[in-house]
């Protein structure tokens, strides 16, 4: 199990595009000791008395377009017996830190900004690159002295997509394709590859896969360790085919750099999953313009994979990173859900309700439908919608976040199995798996949450769970993201039960 968290570098291509450095996991408590260094004199004017040491913090400002979910405990999942859809009720209470939560689904127009980044990446490395012209000015290799440095792209310089020389069109260009059939120029979906690092804090901290064979094993009564810890390390790279490659590499530990896992994942939505998943259907027009017409834009992005979803992810921490532009600040990664996160912000910490609003029906007694679902059987539209609706367009619940019932179902960061309930703890619960290339597919399955566009209300409850593999890409999935909130929650939500 491995938990994803700090980004350390970003490449795209197989390039690397900007200068960060590794902060090798043991530097926080010299970083903590270099800081107390400089507040020496506080204690030394205090008659002696130990009085700790003060500090600067960087006040985190509100995300935008989240919600600040407070800290909380409530009973998770069902709570009674359903024999007519055998759900057996088996509550758990359990606890959740505060963490701010997308209001609504990732759009379309947001999924795009990433898809277009990439885009602009590779274009850019092709701007830079001898074959198509070889314009320095789009990636830098020095610094202001004029000392070499780790390359990384410039952004502050503009693609020059108006009146552009012969080998600037050519770098242009080759993202694009001629479709064969209609001959109109389109974006190459294949090209679009998204590659970046992520170092396992979790795997890095665990006291058996420590260096220092005497800090691996506190019991005295027990022989030091002498064999080397073996890490399961992920790598990918893409092959002269320019097929992208995942391995799974198991080796004895040698130091922080086995803890750093490769990523490379391609990130244009399946616009074909409108098709694949419903037989004899005509949805020709939704793989067509779901996902190209700008009609759609505040339409939740599906076609994703949990694997899409999560490079996403990366990429907004590191969007959000290079804008701030401050060395040594640190932010919490945006990241998917867990599920418990996600059920308590869909029930709003109610654990008396199993579903986003307090009634047991999807309508109130005017007959007004609160989320966008399948109301009867072949009866899509009585809610208003065909297939999914732009995101908020139903009211939100009483923690202010829309559609954690229909539109899409949502993935979480959560790995499924059978028996997750007896594995994970009552604080903070999560399970991790990031399955190899070689694992059985039974060990791909990501929890799935919320109901969508095409499920029975019962579908809806917040309090259920289902699964998807983690590379299937649907037209009734998509997701939301959350970023951990660093310092402590006010409480400025309603009171939970």
């Amino acid at each position: 199990m491995k938990m994803m968290r700090t980004t350390i570098k970003r490449f795209i291509t197989g390039k690397r595009f900007t200068a960060s450095r590794l902060a090798p996991f043991a530097a926080a408590p010299l970083l903590a000791l270099t800081m107390a260094s400089c507040f020496a004199g506080k204690g030394s004017s205090a008659g002696g008395e130990v009085t700790g040491v003060g500090g600067s913090a960087w006040a985190e400002p509100t995300p935008y377009g989240m919600v600040l979910v407070d800290r909380g405990a409530y009973a998770m999942g069902p709570a009674k017996d359903d024999s007519i859809w055998g759900i057996k009720g088996d509550p758990r209470g359990v606890s959740v830190d505060a963490f701010w939560m997308d209001e609504t689904e990732i759009t379309n127009s947001k999924y795009k900004q990433f898809v277009f980044w990439v885009r602009d990446s590779i274009i850019r490395e092709r701007l830079a690159d001898p074959a198509y012209g070889g314009n320095e000015a789009f990636k830098i290799e020095e610094d202001k002295e004029g000392n070499p440095i780790t390359p990384y792209l410039n952004w502050n310089k503009a693609i020059p997509w108006r009146n552009p020389n012969e080998d600037e069109q050519r770098a242009i260009e080759s993202v694009y394709r001629t479709n064969p059939i209609t001959g109109r120029r389109e974006l190459d979906p294949t090209q679009l590859n998204y590659r970046y690092e992520i170092y396992n804090h979790t795997a890095a901290a665990q006291r058996k896969n420590r260096l220092d064979p005497a800090t691996r094993e506190y019991n005295t009564d027990r022989p030091v360790p002498t064999d080397l810890p073996i890490i399961s390390k992920d790598t990918a790279y893409i092959n002269d085919d320019g097929v992208i490659v995942r391995e799974t590499v198991s080796r004895p530990l040698t130091g922080d750099y086995d803890f750093l896992n490769t990523y490379i994942v391609n990130v244009y939505p399946d616009t074909t999953c409108w098709i694949n998943d419903f037989e004899n259907a005509y949805n020709e027009p939704y793989t067509r313009m779901y996902f190209a017409h700008a009609g759609y834009n505040n339409y939740p992005v599906v076609g994703v994979s949990w694997e899409q979803a999560n490079a996403f992810s990366n990429w907004r921490t590191d969007y959000l990173r290079r804008a701030l532009g401050r060395d040594g600040i640190y932010i919490e990664p945006y990241r998917l859900p867990t599920e418990a996160e996600w059920e308590f912000a869909a029930r709003a910490g109610n654990s008396e309700s199993s579903y986003p609003w307090e009634e047991t029906l999807p309508y109130d007694e005017r007959g007004c439908f609160y989320a966008n679902f399948k109301p009867m059987d072949g009866d899509y539209v009585r809610d208003g919608h065909v297939i999914t609706s732009a995101v908020g367009t139903f009211a939100p619940n009483d923690f202010g976040l829309y559609d954690m019932a229909g539109n899409v179902s949502e993935w979480t960061s959560t790995a499924y199995t059978e028996s997750i309930n007896k594995l994970t703890s009552d604080l903070n619960p999560e399970y991790r798996y990031d399955a190899a290339k070689e694992d059985p597919y039974q060990m791909k399955r990501k929890i799935v949450r919320g109901g969508s566009w095409k499920d029975v209300a019962h579908n809806l409850r917040s309090d259920l769970r289902t699964w998807e593999y983690q590379n299937e890409q649907r037209s009734y999935i998509g997701f939301r993201n959350v970023r951990s909130q660093i310092g402590f929650a006010k409480g400025t939500q309603k009171k939970q039960k």
